[in-house]
């Protein structure tokens, strides 16, 4: 696999990369393109890493796996690109945002690029699925992966604010060590989970208050 990104997660790549568990997922990734529709396109397998460096992080939205229908997922968590309907879980991400801010969000449609700029990492668990097929990649090595990804993000000194949304996300909670970061949980905005939890978690503007004392904020 090509490293592609040039944002500070080279050295972070060039490790795993040679790993033996990612070389099997590799092969695997290889096998499951060439017989199956899977998603992201392979262009975009990295592409939450394109549009966040390293160094610029300050939020972390941590999802499950990429959605699983066509022309949705775009390599970012909850993300889908320009004149892609939002799907649900994005709405009521949205409909959390006007509760806890007072006012819609910034973004237009439902393409997540723009809080991406701002340095939020909108991270799954996992990076890729099979088309129609929740979870079906997981387990096959992406965990290991994504887990290195929060490993050297909780050994920064700037602070980081994680969202940990869903039961998978909540399993990377153990790995943020590092007092001066701040983690919150909620349930996964999927309709099937959001009203346990997720809405009035108010997530938006508690990881504004944390970041507004190191004179940053994200406008979302």
């Amino acid at each position: 696999m090509a490293i592609r990104t040039y944002n500070g997660w080279d050295s972070l790549f060039l490790q795993e990369f040679q790993k033996p568990y990612f070389v099997q997922l590799k092969k695997f990734l290889v096998e499951q393109y060439a017989t199956h529709t899977v998603y992201p396109p392979k262009s975009l397998m990295l592409s939450a890493f394109d549009h966040t460096a390293f160094d610029d992080v300050n939020v972390v939205i941590l999802g499950q796996d990429p959605y699983y229908n066509p022309h949705q997922a775009m390599g970012m968590s909850f993300s889908v690109p320009k004149g892609v309907p939002a799907p649900k879980s994005l709405v009521n991400i949205f409909q959390e945002i006007q509760t806890d801010l007072g006012r819609p969000s910034i973004v237009e449609g439902g393409d997540l690029t723009v809080w991406a700029k701002q340095g939020v990492l909108l991270l799954n668990t996992v990076l890729t699925v099979q088309h129609g097929m929740p979870n079906s990649h997981k387990g096959k090595g992406w965990e290991i992966f994504t887990d290195e990804v929060i490993k050297a993000l909780n050994n920064r000194r700037r602070g980081v604010v994680f969202l940990l949304w869903g039961r998978n996300a909540l399993a990377k909670k153990s790995l943020v060590t590092n007092p001066q970061h701040l983690v919150l949980t909620a349930p996964h905005p999927s309709p099937l989970s959001a009203y346990q939890g997720f809405f009035g978690c108010k997530h938006f503007s508690k990881a504004n208050e944390f970041l507004a004392k190191q004179h940053r904020e994200i406008c979302w």
